[in-house]
């Protein structure tokens, strides 16, 4: 069964929120704009998480696939970091429209990239899901090999800090 996949961004004070408690977690160069921070969306034990998508490098080719890194296209459309995902809530990202008009060619090229991989994702969604929880639940049950959780940000620490941050949200917006 496929499902549906969405390409987001991550809101820049979140990710630097999360940052505070793991080092891990990757910088949000929201500032750069065509390099934003983008990744895919899917549920991990009824959490949302967000994965971040690497752009196609040459080192994608020659690497291999593993539980918490996935090659898109075997590289060419570059690759998934399982071990770098967080967990979301609607309040932290930002939805990506790949389908306006791009006002400059650099972008359009971008554009194009990112449809690319999503389509490719979409098609794949089972491979995701299935790695992802992999990696999820071995990091959770203390059984992921050593080097594989050396990379990856403390899943559950991070859950509770998403939870303590999107509380603090919901308390201001009251006020």
């Amino acid at each position: 069964m496929k499902k549906l996949l969405s390409l987001v961004r991550l809101d820049t004070k979140y990710c630097d929120y999360l940052r505070k408690f793991d080092n891990k977690v990757p910088y949000n160069y929201d500032r750069k704009e065509l390099r934003p921070f983008v990744g895919v969306l899917f549920k991990v034990n009824n959490c949302m998480y967000f994965a971040p998508l690497s752009s196609p490098k040459p080192k994608h080719l020659k690497l291999r696939s593993n539980l918490d890194f996935l090659k898109l296209d075997n590289g060419r459309l570059g690759a998934i970091n399982f071990n770098n995902m967080l967990p979301v809530t609607e309040n932290n990202i930002i939805r990506l429209d790949l389908n306006k008009d791009s006002l400059t060619i650099s972008e359009e090229k971008y554009t194009k990239l990112l449809r690319k991989q999503l389509y490719w994702l979409s098609r794949n969604s089972e491979k995701l899901y299935n790695r992802s929880k992999k990696l999820y639940d071995k990091y959770m049950a203390g059984t992921l090999d050593n080097s594989i959780a050396k990379r990856c940000c403390n899943f559950k620490l991070l859950e509770e800090k998403c939870e303590e941050f999107n509380k603090k949200i919901c308390f201001k917006g009251k006020l």
